[in-house]
């Protein structure tokens, strides 16, 4: 079964707006670079999907926009061609190397993480919040800016349940962003 992992950056008060913590640089590019390579496809909600799409789409003429510097384009080119997933209630057709997810939530999903391969990701606010609640996520990923943002989205608001997590990897990067990386920790009955 393919592990679905969810990544978000995120401020040190929890914030996850995505203009809310440092700008990225070579060694973030690089981390989430890797990142992609290693899942099988991304998981998307309508929104995360537009604005990933309006950031880091392959412009048709097949050449990077002049506002990319030349370590952002490794990830461009690897989220350009990952597979995506997306759910929305409101898209009737999706291109850019995805397809909608039908159906019930909790059914679609867990029929994408039977099938083989190395895992799934899924980024955003909402759609992980919703995936938590099914207990679909296999881990959880948070890259902590040194920010105090004092607005915006927090992570996983409105969980229905607490979700108690043990800490299996920490990653600190030079401009004080620290990459804490969690499991579920099981309940006994």
């Amino acid at each position: 079964m393919r592990p679905l992992r969810y990544s978000i950056n995120l401020t040190l008060d929890g914030c996850c707006h995505h203009d809310a913590g440092l700008p990225p640089d070579d060694e973030s590019m690089q981390y989430w670079f890797d990142k992609m390579a290693g899942a099988d496809a991304e998981l998307y909600g309508r929104v995360t999907y537009q604005m990933m799409e309006s950031a880091w789409r392959k412009p048709e003429s097949g050449i990077w926009p002049d506002w990319m510097d030349e370590w952002e384009v490794p990830f461009a080119e690897a989220i350009d061609r990952t597979k995506k997933y997306v759910v929305s209630s409101t898209l009737t057709e999706v291109d850019w190397n995805a397809e909608l997810l039908q159906g019930d939530l909790g059914d679609a999903v867990r029929e994408l993480k039977e099938q083989p391969g190395n895992g799934l990701s899924v980024g955003g606010v909402r759609l992980p919040r919703a995936l938590a609640d099914l207990g679909l996520i296999d881990e959880y990923e948070f890259v902590v800016h040194p920010v105090i943002a004092g607005y915006g989205p927090t992570l996983l608001s409105g969980l229905r349940e607490r979700i108690r997590l043990e800490l299996v990897d920490r990653r600190d990067f030079r401009s004080g962003t620290v990459a804490l990386r969690y499991v579920p920790v099981s309940t006994p009955s």
